[in-house]
């Protein structure tokens, strides 16, 4: 339950990569077959619904201690399809929260996505799109990657525009793939160009895993140019916090950035208030040499029980009133 010294102006905008949230049930047509029971995971549905709990637990607990609302926007990562986003908010710690959901197919082999989480009474949806994200491997082939979700709407009436974005990954190495996020970088920018064309002033939340840290060429190149802030930048101690966790070594691929206009007060409107990495220890390896990295579901076929391989993040908006 949440604390009762809150702030009820104070709302909560979060970003969770929820790792490899699938359902039980072989999909023909993308690379899921180590999610089913007979696969190499052996993911049954206890293992499933397992899962589903934790994430859902964690989802509403985020910004706990400082705001009485369950958060008001949710961006997740690494969702299979609809079917997974219904029943994570079926479970018991969602089932009350009055959230809806936008999510789009997209062409990731593996049949992984980006979706938004919103709350129904704060947050109205007027326009939602996948933007594609058209890029070609080293040798040439198309990369099946993630489209960045787009959601255009009004969150207690004051219009935003926010962008749910999985960049490539550095699966092939950092220096190698770095040309597929600056274009992810790109994809965001020309779509901020479209909105200015009607709207001088907008409202955006970029959030996402972007595969890559805030001082990453990517980010940098997203936000060149752009009334972008990044919070998260002052947060990045590679040694001491992060988002994930490779080899000791902390990332925080997983960011918001926000537009300078959350820095107005006038009544009605968002101010930016905090920025944090939600690494409750719940959500830690408690022990052994992974301690205090993100508990994670799998360590290769090993099933440990966990969350996911990465923390969330969040940040808190102060409504004026």
């Amino acid at each position: 339950m949440f604390k009762k010294k809150t702030n009820k102006q104070l709302y909560t905008v979060a970003f969770y990569n929820l790792e490899n949230l699938f359902d039980t049930h072989n999909n023909n047509h993308t690379l899921d077959d180590d999610f089913t029971p007979s696969g190499f995971k052996e993911w049954t549905p206890k293992r499933y619904s397992n899962k589903l709990n934790k994430l859902a637990r964690t989802i509403f607990e985020i910004g706990k201690d400082l705001n009485q609302h369950a958060p008001v926007l949710v961006g997740v990562a690494e969702v299979e399809n609809n079917k997974v986003l219904k029943d994570l908010l079926n479970t018991k710690p969602l089932q009350n929260v009055d959230y809806g959901f936008v999510h789009y197919e997209s062409p990731d082999e593996r049949g992984i996505d980006t979706a938004l989480l919103y709350r129904k009474k704060y947050f109205e949806v007027l326009e939602t799109a996948p933007l594609l994200l058209m890029i070609d491997n080293i040798d040439g082939v198309r990369d099946t990657t993630r489209d960045i979700l787009y959601v255009h709407g009004k969150l207690n009436k004051e219009e935003v525009h926010l962008f749910v974005n999985h960049w490539p990954s550095r699966r092939d190495g950092n220096d190698i793939t770095e040309y597929k996020r600056v274009k992810a970088a790109e994809v965001v920018k020309r779509k901020m160009e479209e909105i200015e064309l009607l709207d001088q002033n907008p409202n955006y939340i970029v959030m996402g895993d972007f595969n890559d840290d805030p001082k990453s060429l990517s980010i940098q190149t997203l936000m060149e140019d752009t009334s972008l802030f990044n919070p998260m930048e002052k947060l990045h101690l590679p040694k001491e916090r992060g988002s994930s966790n490779y080899k000791k070594s902390w990332s925080l691929f997983d960011q918001i950035i926000l537009s300078h206009s959350f820095f107005n007060y006038q009544k009605g409107t968002h101010s930016f208030s905090k920025a944090n990495i939600f690494d409750d220890k719940s959500l830690k390896e408690n022990k052994g040499k992974y301690k205090g990295s993100p508990f994670r579901t799998y360590v290769g076929k090993k099933y440990l029980g966990g969350y996911s391989d990465h923390f969330p993040v969040y940040i808190l908006l102060k409504y004026n009133k």
